[in-house]
């Protein structure tokens, strides 16, 4: 499940909310306000750390996983969501308007 960060840029930057260009519909969702967002290389505070978004960006969802629980500006949950290949993130820091699992679990 490869995204072509590129092609994901241009479809946030052009206004394209939920979708990216030429790719099936993909809804992207907006980091919590203030928040640098740790990425890791799966569903849990014990996988490596991948990465750190900046604030202000908005993350595509493509599927969700069961792992370690967190608490942060949305609630507690042990939903991550799936980024990018290999990238998760945890959907407590993720605005999605529900406190359940929002895509499909990643499998």
């Amino acid at each position: 499940m490869s995204v072509d960060r590129a092609e994901e840029a241009e479809a946030i930057e052009n206004g394209a909310d939920g979708a990216t260009a030429g790719a099936a519909a993909v809804r992207t969702y907006t980091v919590a306000p203030g928040v640098r967002l740790n990425v890791r290389s799966g569903p849990g505070t014990g996988y490596n750390l991948v990465r750190v978004l900046p604030e202000g960006v908005r993350v595509p969802i493509y599927c969700q996983s069961p792992g370690t629980r967190v608490s942060g500006p949305y609630g507690t949950t042990n939903i991550w969501d799936l980024i990018d290949n290999g990238e998760y993130v945890s959907d407590a820091f993720v605005h999605t308007g529900s406190d359940g699992y929002i895509a499909a679990r990643c499998g």
